[in-house]
This record gives C-alpha cells, structure tokens and sequence, in this order.
C-alpha cells in the first residue's frame, strides 16, 4: 500500500515514516509543505496520504486545503488528517466530498499505535477514521438543517461515536449508559435526520454522511 506523508515537523515526520514501513506500508514520499504534497501525490498516486493540518508555506490550514485539492482530483484517494488541531471551514468542505476514505485524527487523542495504524488502513480502504471531538466541531460548525437541530445534547454524543464506527455496546460503555438507551438514542436519529428503516444496517456512519452531504 503506498503512503505519502505530509509534516513539516521532521522528528514527527520521520517517526511516523519508520513505523508505517515496520508494519508493511510502501511510504513512497515524506515531504514538509503543502505543495511538496500536492506535487508527491500526483507523482506517486498512492493509495492514502497522510497529512497535518497547518504547515507550510503559511503555517495555516495549506494542509487541508491541499487534502482538498487531491480529493477533488483523485475521488478514491484515501486521506487521514493527522493533527492537533481541528479546522472546521474546510475540513467540513473535504468531508462533504465523501466521508468513504476520509479520516481526521487528532494527534494528542491516539494513544495506541495499532489504533493509528488500523485507521489508515481503514481509510486507504474506503473506510473511516473519525475522531468524535473533530465530529462534534465539523457538526457544530454547520447551520442546523436536515433534522441536525433536532438532536439532544445525548443523541449528538451517540452520533459523534456512531461516526467512529463503534458498535451500540461500545457506545453504550464509553457514555456509561445502557444498551437500550443507546438504542433508544440512536433510533431518535435516524428518526430526525429523516433516515428510512431499510438503512439502519449503516448506522455506523450514515447519519454523518447523511448529514455532511446534504
């Protein structure tokens, strides 16, 4: 699977190219600035990048808005934000193409390799890779439409996870609630976001993408 690499910090750049190759990753580029991004990934077409957000040439979002630029041009090319940082103007713009292949990671929230490894595999595979912080910014950030301004404060929770791809158990234990009530949680979204019953097989993440490609 080959892998590009975009951060500008080099001992971050570095570890994170030593411990793709050691799990089996072909890392076909490593670059510090955006344009070196945009320029190694039309050379290589690789099946993923992974990039930071703010980098430069202005140390501000040239990243994302690179990520952007790959995404509009290679629909199928699997992209992991890796930050710590959340942008939301134009990371909502890079989930509206499409949250198949697209991951957001912050930096200072995976604490397991395997987790991080695991996630790109994921993505470069048509998957995805939500941190549920990042979620609830990209949804707060976006007018309440589609049904989105109906949800509670819970039901919210639940969707952030849902987007994560966790099971209702595992919902259930990271919010300390019971089954049912995620359940019961999880039935009021599909509900409010105008979701039919055929598709509940996908409540993964369909209540995001409904949400984000609307």
């Amino acid at each position: 699977m080959r892998i590009v690499i975009a951060e500008d910090a080099a001992v971050v750049r570095e570890g994170l190219v030593g411990l793709l190759r050691e799990r089996g990753f072909d890392v076909v580029a490593a670059v510090a600035d955006a344009p070196a991004l945009l320029a190694a990934a039309e050379e290589h077409r690789p099946e993923a990048v992974v990039a930071d957000v703010r980098m430069p040439p202005d140390l501000r979002d040239d990243g994302l808005r690179a990520a952007l630029t790959l995404r509009e041009r290679h629909p199928g090319l699997g992209v992991l934000l890796f930050s710590q940082y959340v942008e939301t103007r134009y990371a909502d713009r890079l989930a509206a193409t499409g949250l198949a292949g697209f991951g957001y990671l912050l930096k200072e929230r995976v604490v397991d390799v395997a987790d991080f490894v695991d996630a790109l595999r994921r993505v470069a595979a048509g998957g995805t890779a939500l941190d549920p912080e990042v979620v609830s910014h990209l949804l707060a950030a976006r007018p309440a439409r589609g049904g989105l301004g109906a949800l509670t404060a819970r039901e919210r929770d639940v969707l952030a996870l849902m987007a994560e791809g966790r099971t209702n158990t595992a919902i259930a234990a990271a919010l300390g609630v019971s089954l049912r009530a995620v359940e019961k949680h999880t039935a009021g979204i599909f509900t409010k976001l105008g979701l039919p019953r055929t598709e509940e097989g996908h409540r993964r993440v369909l209540a995001v993408l409904r949400y984000l490609g609307s």
